[in-house]
């Protein structure tokens, strides 16, 4: 339980909160108590026909208990959603914040489907803890203690019945559930993540997937894990169900006993117990174990979010070992010298080693051959992934001298398959820098090509794309992420394939401004790295790097990727 503590403790709980959720919780289950012992004692009272205004005082307080305990039904639902609303969204800022502080490596190994599920339904997971089972178990405790009290009160032999049920009902069955389904549970995450990677692979890359013949295979592999998934959570429900059943049970033993001690005590002598209290030994219980009913699903949740807090400490973790950066902070533009640098993913070196020197101002082209590792040696430039058998440099100091913030405003990594998010086409472009106003952000969007596309927009910037990089075609997705990164403040621009999904005119005409200082498109002084694997005849670019995997078979390997044409670059006024 202490990976679960330690997990609940990014949700920031308001203990007022909390406590309000289980005020108004046991105020529901209270009245429905309180009414099924009132109604006891008022069906055998009104048995004896006592005189009417005997009963006005009751049945005015039955007809309130009904009432109140949808009130207070509805109250608790706001107040324990509000709580656990507020935690995840807690926990998410929290967890974003401690990814982003750390070291980007931290979630290097990780897959993007593994990772959406870590920050997304896990937090999720740990927020329904609060409904699905703190509010339910303290709110179960409180009511039982009453209802023991209140039966032991009237007949001791039957309030230890009742006591024994509830602890079968409300601890033991839904522990065995608990146990019985851990299993199950955890081969179904490993299933729903399968599940994830394969979907999000799916969406993301259909028209590639597409034309090499692997879809339809990409979307099988998905639709089995989701098979797996959905028998994982089968299995999970036949102890749920044992569990569930246990409770009827319990409650029908409970109210057995209390009638047959109740009808035992009854008949040795009318002084023993009166006819009213009868009733209320009978019926009260039936209502005390209303209290036990969610105590199952409340087991199983903490066992799923038990599952989710390892997950969500291990990605913690992950941020907390690395080596933090540094505090050195940047000033004006900035020199990145890659030595003896090879790409590719940690423990997996597939590039072999390129000596690339960015002075303020470079245009670099890097090209080479689908998974040869252009991406990952851009990525390395940028620090998102630890240097593989080599180094780089930022203005003479290696990158862990620098603070991730500073280091992020000096190195912009854009990735070809960065995300748009469902708000509007400004919100997107602000990614890059919060502060960008209206005109610099229709600028940028006219720089890239996107003017005419803007005007035809219904409300210009602020237009939502309502369903993220599916509302734009594909060029059109690459040129607004053009656009961030040209208002990204970074002085240093590291691009993957911005020129992807345009048509070869366009794609040229898009390189050669990139490479151009005097094109307007970036300002002089920027440099600006472009992996591209359709560079346009008589590039502008001042180098262009060949990227090569080291299992290529060549008959010549070199020691260091190819560079051509490599000039010394000045600034241009």
């Amino acid at each position: 339980m202490g990976d679960l503590r330690r997990a609940m403790a990014i949700l920031e709980l308001d203990r007022r909160r909390v406590f309000i959720s289980i005020a108004t919780g046991t105020a529901t289950l209270g009245s429905a108590l309180f009414l099924a012992g009132l109604s006891a004692w008022l069906i055998i009272r009104a048995w004896q026909m006592p005189p009417v205004l005997d009963l006005t005082v009751a049945v005015v307080a039955v007809r309130a208990l009904g009432i109140s305990r949808g009130l207070f039904r509805y109250l608790e639902r706001l107040a324990t959603h509000d709580t656990a609303l507020r935690g995840t969204t807690a926990a998410r800022t929290q967890l974003y914040h401690r990814l982003a502080s750390g070291d980007p490596a931290a979630t290097a190994g990780l897959k993007r489907g593994d990772l959406l599920t870590r920050t997304g339904s896990d937090v999720d997971v740990l927020g329904d803890v609060v409904i699905r089972a703190i509010v339910p178990m303290a709110v179960a405790a409180i009511i039982s203690a009453a209802a023991i009290v209140t039966v032991g009160v009237i007949a001791p032999v039957a309030g230890l019945i009742l006591a024994v049920s509830l602890v079968v009902a409300g601890i033991i069955a839904p522990w065995l559930g608990a146990r019985a389904a851990t299993d199950a549970e955890s081969a179904g995450h490993g299933a729903r993540t399968s599940f994830t990677e394969h979907a999000v692979t799916a969406v993301d890359h259909a028209a590639e997937l597409r034309v090499a013949g692997q879809l339809d295979a990409t979307v099988s592999r998905a639709r089995v894990e989701n098979d797996s998934a959905v028998r994982a959570i089968d299995r999970s429900a036949i102890p749920s169900a044992w569990a569930d059943a246990a409770a009827p049970l319990a409650m029908g033993v409970s109210v057995l006993g209390a009638l047959l001690i109740g009808l035992t005590v009854f008949g040795s002598g009318p002084e023993a117990m009166h006819p009213t209290m009868l009733g209320v030994l009978v019926l009260l219980p039936l209502s005390a174990f209303e209290a036990t009913a969610p105590l199952p699903a409340a087991a199983l949740a903490l066992l799923r979010a038990r599952l989710a807090a390892g997950r969500i400490n291990d990605l913690l973790d992950r941020a907390a070992a690395q080596v933090p950066h540094g505090s050195t902070e940047l000033e004006g533009p900035a020199r990145l010298v890659a030595t003896d640098l090879q790409g590719g993913w940690p423990g997996r070196p597939v590039t072999e080693p390129v000596d690339i020197d960015l002075r303020p101002g470079t245009r670099i082209a890097i090209v080479g051959e689908s998974g040869s590792g252009k991406t990952t040696l851009l990525m390395t430039m940028a620090g998102l992934l630890p240097p593989r058998g080599g180094a780089v440099t930022l203005d003479g100091r290696p990158l862990d001298d620098y603070s991730p913030d500073s280091l992020r405003r000096s190195v912009g990594f854009f990735a070809e398959d960065a995300h748009l998010f469902d708000t509007s086409i400004l919100a997107n472009l602000r990614v890059a820098r919060g502060d960008v106003d209206e005109h610099e952000a229709r600028t940028a969007l006219e720089a890239v090509g996107l003017g005419s596309w803007l005007d035809g927009l219904p409300d210009g910037l602020h237009t939502t794309l309502s369903a993220g990089a599916d509302t734009v075609s594909g060029g059109q997705r690459r040129r607004i992420l053009l656009a961030r990164a040209l208002l990204s403040p970074a002085p240093v621009l590291l691009l993957d394939e911005p020129a992807e999904h345009l048509d070869d005119e366009d794609s040229a005409d898009l390189h050669n401004r990139l490479f151009d200082r005097r094109s307007g498109l970036l300002g002089p002084d920027r440099t600006v790295v472009v992996v591209t694997h359709r560079l346009p005849k008589g590039t502008l670019a001042d180098a262009v790097v060949t990227v090569r995997s080291i299992e290529e078979e060549t008959a010549d390997p070199p020691a260091h990727a190819e560079v051509i044409d490599t000039p010394e670059v000045h600034s241009e006024t």
